[in-house]
């Protein structure tokens, strides 16, 4: 399908549409709209959903969207528009399984902190205290005249909480400047390998850059997943199915999808040249549908709408759901507070998702909008998305949760900026 040519006009004609009754309504920046004092998802704001997300879907931007939204105790909005699986004539139905990519690094946050209020570390030990091969870690400083790597001394240990909130220095992937190509030798990624292996391996690479100076996404929530294995004495994916899938019924997260539920599991989509194209399934649900000895935490996890919305709620409740307690609530509250140092001058893309720091494995936001064009959302509020475009976030303010599938790529983060809109009301900022 090739992406409609008047997207924009599209889309702002669904917004108009649905908000055509509620041009009063106050958006996020407005203190009644984001104290808890009236609903946020009111009849209005379904409609608005469902127009954008169909919007969305007709525009062929996406092949198909599904969302779930949780308010005050119960479910107040359920949509799904389009197609799971164009090719295969597969509807986006709410028991479709997606990959939700980097929405596995909160389960895996979730996990570490168990083993947190058990006491089996704190957050400023040093990492190599549990995990030894990180000890005299040594970081890149460049190549000389000859192209021969030099090496500089840590400025300091990599700590517990440089990993949990992506200040280690670690190289990310084999494509870092300077660095990538001591990753690639490594292979610390390799799916034969297994969890153990692949901390060894990465702490054989050096650090892109001195702990706490920079915030640089990705990696280091696989090694809190080492961390986990190696605290907990249990493999990886074994506790955290024992400790947060099992007790929260999230039956159907998991990172080996079985052959029989194969036809539920929906195709990743890529967006190119103004149209969508299908990915292979034997690449794109590779790491899914086969056996690898590699679980790792900071992506793999599949999931459907209803099962992503148990672990969200949880947090929302302060780590309790249906009688099963995950978490202390004061433990919930201390990952969704911003724990960046002043020393972090360069967060990467992270300013784009708003006004936000991060806190252990979600983004925190910290102030309102200061633009219509950002990103919507409630101060308090903690979040994180996938890079097939999901997202999920917690609300307190509003004890609200949403969860929002797709599964295109690149990252869409419009559709993140519209659906955020629909929700809550278009950003209104208050009067110079």
């Amino acid at each position: 399908m090739r992406r409609h040519p008047q997207f924009a006009t599209l889309l702002a004609g669904a917004l108009l549409a649905a908000c055509a009754t509620t041009s009063s309504s106050p958006g996020v920046a407005a203190t009644s709209a984001s104290d808890g004092s009236r609903p946020i998802v009111t009849p209005a704001a379904r409609a608005r959903i469902d127009s954008t997300l169909r919007a969305y879907v007709a525009s062929g931007r996406v092949a198909g969207a599904s969302a779930l939204v949780w308010e005050k105790g119960r479910e107040v909005y359920f949509g799904a528009f389009g197609m799971a699986d164009r090719e295969a004539n597969r509807p986006m139905t709410r028991d479709v399984i997606a990959q939700i990519f980097s929405m596995t690094k909160p389960v895996t946050g979730v996990a570490l902190m168990q083993l947190y209020e058990q006491g089996k570390f704190r957050l400023d030990d040093p990492l190599a205290k549990y995990l030894p091969e990180f000890a005299n870690a040594q970081v890149f400083g460049g190549t000389d005249s000859s192209g021969v790597t030099t090496l500089q001394v840590s400025s300091r240990p990599i700590t517990v909480a440089d990993i949990t909130r992506h200040t280690a220095g670690f190289v990310t992937n084999a494509g870092e400047k300077g660095v990538g190509p001591l990753f690639r030798a490594a292979n610390p990624q390799d799916r034969n390998i297994t969890i153990t292996q692949f901390s060894q391996r990465l702490a054989k690479v050096p650090l892109a850059f001195q702990p706490g100076t920079r915030w640089s996404y990705g990696i280091s929530v696989d090694v809190q997943a080492a961390l986990v294995e190696r605290l907990s004495g249990q493999p990886f994916q074994l506790y955290v199915q024992q400790h947060i899938l099992d007790p929260l019924g999230m039956r159907e997260t998991r990172w080996y999808v079985p052959e029989s539920d194969r036809a539920r599991f929906a195709a990743i989509y890529r967006q190119a040249d103004g149209a969508l194209r299908h990915e292979p399934d034997s690449s794109a649900k590779a790491y899914n549908t086969n056996h690898w000895a590699l679980f790792t935490g900071a992506s793999g996890l599949t999931s459907t709408l209803d099962d992503y919305l148990r672990f969200a709620r949880m947090l929302l409740n302060g780590g309790e759901l249906d009688g099963a307690r995950i978490l202390k609530p004061e433990t919930v509250r201390l990952m969704a507070t911003n724990h960046l140092p002043a020393t972090v001058r360069d967060s990467s893309f992270l300013p784009g998702k708003g006004q936000v720091g991060f806190g252990i494995d979600f983004a925190v936001r910290h102030s309102p909008p200061k633009s219509a064009q950002e990103m919507n959302g409630v101060v308090g509020e903690f979040f994180w998305d996938g890079a097939a475009s999901t997202l999920f976030w917690v609300d307190p303010a509003n004890q609200l949760t949403a969860v929002l599938f797709t599964q295109v790529m690149p990252f869409d983060s419009r559709l993140h900026k519209v659906f955020r809109d629909a929700v809550y009301g278009p950003i209104t900022l208050p009067p110079r």
